[in-house]
């Protein structure tokens, strides 16, 4: 199994729109309404899109924003949002190669931490992101506006 982490590509979403589909009730967003916000990403400074590719097929995808602070002396940090592998690969080393391949990203940009937020329902996540040296830390809250 040959396996590659890249930055997605317009061509990449219907591919993205299908994963996330598999998370969200089989619904997702239309592709025109997908490529409008694609294309608001590469606007952003050090957010991206990326894909896993597995054999050539499109097989997990996530999003990485390097954020600049001022506080830490200046160190930024990386939020890592919207993990998903597809159904069929799942336990294959997908999700550990796209975590790792993040993990490297932010050290390239020198990042103080990663985070990322997990919905309180999802133990098998929680169990994974652990494994591979995420750590709980603090609150994550929201308000749905």
């Amino acid at each position: 199994m040959e396996l590659t982490i890249r930055k997605a590509e317009r061509t990449d979403l219907p591919d993205i729109l299908r994963l996330y589909a598999q998370v969200d009730d089989g619904i997702s967003m239309k592709l025109e309404d997908a490529e409008k916000i694609f294309h608001r990403f590469r606007t952003y400074p050090n957010y991206n899109l990326f894909v896993a590719v597995t054999d050539g097929k499109v097989t997990g995808s996530f999003e990485l924003l390097i954020m600049d602070n001022l506080a830490h002396f200046g160190d930024p940090s990386g939020i890592i949002e919207d993990v998903v592998v597809d159904e069929a690969h799942r336990s294959r080393g997908v999700g550990k190669k796209m975590m790792e391949f993040a993990m490297e990203e932010c050290r390239k940009y020198k990042c103080y931490k990663l985070m990322l937020s997990s919905h309180l329902d999802r133990k098998r996540a929680h169990r994974f992101y652990e494994r591979l040296g995420f750590e709980k830390h603090g609150y994550s809250y929201l308000v749905k506006l």
